[in-house]
């Protein structure tokens, strides 16, 4: 679920169970640098988010101003400039602690997203609560429990803009009860941001078994993120002190594990230290008497940089929702993942197929007329009540739904499971924004993990590190496309027991 800051109605909270997860897809191929085939086959299809171009509706701030005032000229130059910058939605993730909230508060406030007034008040209050250090937290961490506890429970969104794109900061949660919450942040995103604490016994806990470093950069690539930047914070630490020796332990530590996940280390990684309380390697380099040895660009200027995203307005409309809330309608929020749509257009909200019209439209809480691929949004939709609408829903081109089912055949790779898994077996399936759960009807034939060739037509069982082909039953019919067709909606991931127990895409759905 998302946390609007901005927005004038609260959402609702997500049930944080440890048991409800979300997501999926990435390679079998563990030995490789390369993606494994099916993804890199996908990515010539991927219209994994678009830069949303729109005309924005210039509402007064007011709500009483006549027409005159919203003739200006000067909001609507604001609006071509808007229309000429790429959206890129960036999840930034980690273990617990990691300090994912400080960095994207001092972004916020290195971008002048977050005056210097504000902040002081955020130090004044959080020193009240001896909490001197989170202060920078607060500007993504809204709520009271969160502030209290210094714990992100749902995803923080915020945004921030450079001189050539429109970024979307979305803050997940690092602990491991609020995984679930973590899963709908990352299926939004086209970049991930791993955070790394550098303090000494910080970076081990995350790392081990059982630490959410590895679980997280998992489900970020089967999300289909395609590029990690790896931010090794508080390199400011007493324990630390800007150490090159720490810095290369715990790039040395990670890159096996980020390659067995289907990274490649050349293209797809970026490693920068950074101190995320000082600000330092955030917007511009340090200087050499803090650290000699890094001399690389600082994380926005080389996220700014990096290439386009390959993305087509072509397409029916579709937008997976992550949230709902009522403020005079029901308003839906979500990424859209293909397509556009405008003011007074009719879609479908399926898999209940119920038609509804759009009243209005905000691209990051700025009212618009027309929203496109890529972009994080807010619809205001006429013809359905809140009630009616869940998480794992989809927002359709009345012409063109999504496809629907119960029961699909899929190729999945077993991550970790301590005993074998046989047909009648069930866990929680993540796929885009929904979770339902989903029980192994049968195995169809296991697959080689280096050739990928089919292999044991309809084996008893499969156990760790295996593929195989299953055909899967949920509970109730969701949303979901074959996977060559529309990654966004056809990769997955399996949760039991409050671990990632495998991870798939969707080849049929039979019915």
């Amino acid at each position: 679920m998302l946390k609007h800051p901005h927005s004038p109605t609260e959402m609702n909270t997500t049930d944080s169970s440890p048991t409800e997860e979300l997501k999926s897809n990435k390679e079998n191929t563990i030995d490789d640098d390369s993606p494994a085939d099916w993804e890199q086959s996908a990515d010539a299809n991927e219209n994994h988010a678009g830069s949303g171009e729109e005309n924005e509706e210039l509402d007064g701030d007011g709500g009483e101003a006549e027409a005159p005032p919203r003739a200006k000229k000067k909001p609507v130059k604001v609006d071509d400039d808007r229309l000429r910058k790429e959206h890129v939605n960036v999840v930034f993730i980690g273990h617990v602690d990691a300090g994912k909230s400080t960095i994207g508060g001092q972004i916020m406030y290195l971008t002048g997203m977050v005056d210097k007034r504000t902040l002081e008040k955020y130090e004044r209050e959080a020193r009240e609560k001896n909490r001197e250090t989170w202060y920078l937290s607060w500007a993504l961490d809204t709520n009271t429990e969160e502030r209290d506890k210094g714990k992100t429970v749902e995803v923080g969104r915020a945004y921030f803009e450079t001189e050539r794109k429109h970024f979307t900061i979305l803050d997940a949660p690092g602990h491991k009860s609020f995984v679930p919450n973590m899963i709908g942040g990352a299926s939004q995103a086209d970049l991930a941001v791993l955070v790394i604490s550098a303090r000494k016994g910080e970076f081990e806990t995350g790392f081990e078994k059982g630490g959410q470093t590895r679980e997280h950069a998992m489900l970020a690539k089967t999300a289909g993120v395609k590029h990690l930047v790896v931010l090794i914070n508080k390199m400011d630490d007493s324990t630390v002190l800007w150490s090159e020796e720490r810095f290369t332990e715990c790039r040395e530590k990670l890159l096996p594990y980020l390659k067995k996940c289907g990274f490649n280390v050349k293209t797809d990684l970026k490693f920068i230290p950074c101190s995320g309380l000082t600000g330092t390697f955030l917007k511009e380099p340090a200087d050499e008497t803090i650290c000699s040895w890094y001399r690389g660009p600082a994380f926005i200027p080389y996220i700014d940089n990096l290439p386009s995203l390959d993305r087509s307005l072509e397409g029916p409309f579709r937008m997976p929702i992550i949230d709902r809330y009522k403020d005079m309608g029901t308003v839906v929020l979500g990424k859209v993942e293909m397509g556009i749509a405008k003011k007074g257009q009719q879609l479908v909200i399926m898999p209940n197929r119920t038609i509804v019209e759009i009243i209005q439209l905000w691209s990051d809480d700025d009212e618009v007329n027309s929203v496109g691929v890529g972009e994080n949004v807010k619809i205001k939709l006429k013809g359905v009540e809140e009630e009616d609408v869940s998480q794992g829903f989809v927002l359709c081109d009345a012409s063109q739904p999504c496809r629907t089912g119960k029961i699909f055949d899929a190729q999945v790779h077993i991550v970790e499971h301590k005993s074998i898994i046989c047909a009648g077996y069930s866990a929680v399936c993540h796929i885009h924004t929904a979770a339902e759960e989903v029980t192994l009807k049968a195995i169809i034939c296991l697959i080689d993990k280096k050739s990928r060739e089919k292999r044991t037509a309809r084996p008893r069982y499969v156990k760790q590190d295996q593929g195989a082909i299953m055909r899967l039953e949920a509970a109730g019919v969701i949303c979901l496309e074959p996977f060559e067709e529309f990654p966004q909606m056809g990769r997955f991931t399996l949760r039991d027991e409050g671990k990632t127990i495998a991870i798939g895409k969707v080849l049929k759905v039979k019915e």
